[in-house]
């Protein structure tokens, strides 16, 4: 730490708001609103299933997460550098926090099967009070520390972590399917880079050039300044206007093998299996479920896949042929 350190307060520092900082934040919530729309139209049988989790609108969730968390980072270092307003931090983590707990139990309550069981609330919490630990360290090791952030789950899982109490961290080899799910690792990587640059251009006194930026429109300032309530409100808002919709013009009906397919794949995925490894073995599936007439009563919810024998033993047969095949 710098030999000038100041002790933590909460006395108020006159500072000049970066108003576009507010409209960035307001267009990032925009772009989320109209990924989980996507995501609303899958759920509701609109698009294919695995829609939302593939190609392109994969690159533009990953892109948002990012966003929000870089931003996050930013902010940390605007509100809490050089003096770190210990009373006012913990306010605004303890709302997070709550909303992330609250997210977690209404969806556990209405979707156990694909709950959010650390999302990108959890993680903007988590990181932001680990970000603390940065604010005041050199730029450089904040940058190597989010640069190794980034890199370490492509080279490092294990079953070690695939217990529940360490899903958080992004290393486990096998996860439960979930809705939104944003670990620790690589993600705070985006919330470290925010805080390292907002340290340059603060450190460089650059940031109040920054202020000739163009302000962006009231309404998306408005909401970028009230971030999370309107994250906690879009959804309910955008899924009740689909289920409505849905009432007037009923989405297609599914075709049964593209349904299997699409869902499948996608969790065989989530599981660290490559693509092709993934599509082997939902097409073994697929072929034996059709087989032994399971394939119904399977996406009707008759059977559980996780409770009959039958599908234990048919997935177990698939996991051994995929292996053995070169």
């Amino acid at each position: 730490m710098p030999d000038n350190a100041t002790p933590a307060s909460d006395s108020p520092r006159p500072k000049h708001r970066l108003l576009w900082l507010d409209a960035l934040r307001g267009l990032a919530l925009i772009a989320m609103a109209t990924y989980h729309f996507s995501w609303d139209l899958e759920f509701f049988g609109y698009l294919a299933p695995g829609t939302s989790t593939e190609g392109f609108l994969r690159i533009y969730a990953r892109s948002i997460a990012s966003t929000f968390l870089f931003l996050a980072g930013f902010s940390l270092v605007l509100a809490h550098y050089p003096t770190l307003r210990l009373n006012a931090f913990l306010r605004r983590f303890a709302v997070i926090l709550g909303a992330a707990l609250a997210i977690s139990a209404a969806t556990f309550w209405f979707t156990p099967e694909g709950w959010i069981f650390f999302g990108i609330l959890h993680c903007i919490a988590l990181a932001s009070l680990i970000g603390l630990l940065f604010l005041r360290l050199p730029v450089i090791v904040t940058l190597l520390v989010a640069g190794a952030a980034l890199l370490l789950p492509g080279f490092f899982r294990s079953t070690a972590f695939d217990t529940p109490f360490l899903w958080f961290a992004g290393l486990s080899e096998n996860l439960p399917r979930s809705n939104d799910y944003v670990p620790l690792f690589p993600w705070i990587g985006a919330l470290l880079i925010g805080i390292a640059i907002a340290r340059l251009l603060v450190d460089q006194g650059l940031l109040p050039r920054l202020s000739r930026l163009p302000d962006g429109p009231a309404w998306l300032r408005w909401a970028g300044r009230h971030s999370l309530t309107v994250y906690l409100l879009h959804q309910p808002v955008l899924i009740a206007l689909v289920f409505a919709a849905s009432h007037i013009i009923p989405p297609p009906a599914p075709d049964p093998i593209e349904s299997y397919i699409g869902s499948c794949e996608p969790a065989c995925r989530q599981q660290g299996n490559t693509a092709a490894i993934c599509q082997a073995f939902c097409a073994c599936t697929l072929d034996k479920l059709q087989s032994q007439n399971l394939l119904d009563p399977l996406q009707s919810g008759a059977i559980l896949p996780d409770q009959d024998e039958r599908i234990l033993a048919l997935a177990s047969e698939c996991t051994a042929k995929v292996q053995t095949t070169p």
